[in-house]
């Protein structure tokens, strides 16, 4: 028998993979952190379910959990808010399963950084602006940050940054970040995004303490970066007429023969 880590998602029980309905619909036991999965994801489960909020559960509590139902022969659907990859304590629990010699399973999930993004309308990354995205956070209780990952650090790359965790220590986020990017770069913070309480705010650096106030708490994202809100940036050269590219082949003598494209065009099960 197998456990299926999944993702659930940001919150919106819609932004769930195909894979994930079908592995959740398929396990006679699901434990799923309830603080922060949406019931919309568990009405997948299967009749006669058993349902297990982890919530309130120590790691040794849920592992308990876990070998109880794989020694019944059950399949066992894990999940986790947002994408597994990202501060879910999926690899604590792996490393148990490992142990045990139990197989398991990893099915991706949308990430909350990009549901923040889809939300906002933004491309993060826009050509003559910035390439690169950071997801970070600040030190808590849980997790202390490694000393060369800090605010100071990342922000000298110019990257634009997406802060989780970390909106109740806005003050100190706008502190470290505004000798580098400057008090006027555009900042977004989006609670809860993609659940039917979303709430976003749009400042700069300047003024987002003053325009959040006291109405965030917890899981919100911090997005920093000169490409939001931008419309002065480069365009990039994926779909220029003259830009020769492997399936629009341009010029006397392309990159890449045309018969060589349209070989590739029908391999993909495209018209010839």
């Amino acid at each position: 028998m197998t456990v299926h880590f999944i993702g659930a998602g940001p919150g919106a029980p819609d932004l769930l993979t195909l894979r994930g309905r079908d592995l959740i619909a398929a396990c006679p036991v699901c434990l799923y952190a309830g603080s922060l999965v949406p019931e919309g994801v568990l009405s997948h489960c299967p009749p006669g379910v058993r349902l297990v909020n982890t919530a309130s559960l120590s790691l040794d509590e849920i592992m308990a959990e876990i070998s109880a139902a794989h020694s019944e022969g059950h399949e066992i659907a894990r999940l986790h808010s947002g994408d597994l990859s990202v501060w879910s304590a999926m690899g604590e629990q792996l490393r148990r399963l490992r142990a045990a010699n139990i197989d398991f399973t990893v099915t991706p999930g949308v990430p909350s950084f990009a549901a923040a993004a889809a939300a906002l309308g933004a491309e993060l990354t826009l050509p003559g602006m910035s390439q690169s995205v950071v997801l970070t956070r600040t030190s808590g209780r849980a997790s202390a940050m490694p000393d060369t990952e800090s605010l100071i650090n990342f922000a000298a790359t110019g990257a634009v940054l997406a802060i989780h965790l970390s909106i109740h220590v806005l003050p100190r986020v706008v502190r470290e970040l505004s000798p580098h990017y400057g008090p006027d770069c555009p900042v977004a913070v989006v609670w809860r995004a993609s659940w039917p309480d979303q709430r976003i705010v749009r400042a700069t650096l300047a003024s987002i303490e003053a325009a959040v106030g006291q109405s965030m708490e917890r899981t919100a994202i911090i997005l920093v970066g000169h490409t939001l809100g931008a419309e002065d940036f480069d365009t990039s050269r994926l779909y220029a007429g003259d830009y020769d590219r492997r399936y629009r082949p341009v010029g006397t003598q392309p990159r890449f023969p045309s018969n060589e494209s349209a070989d590739a065009d029908i391999t993909q099960g495209a018209a010839p």
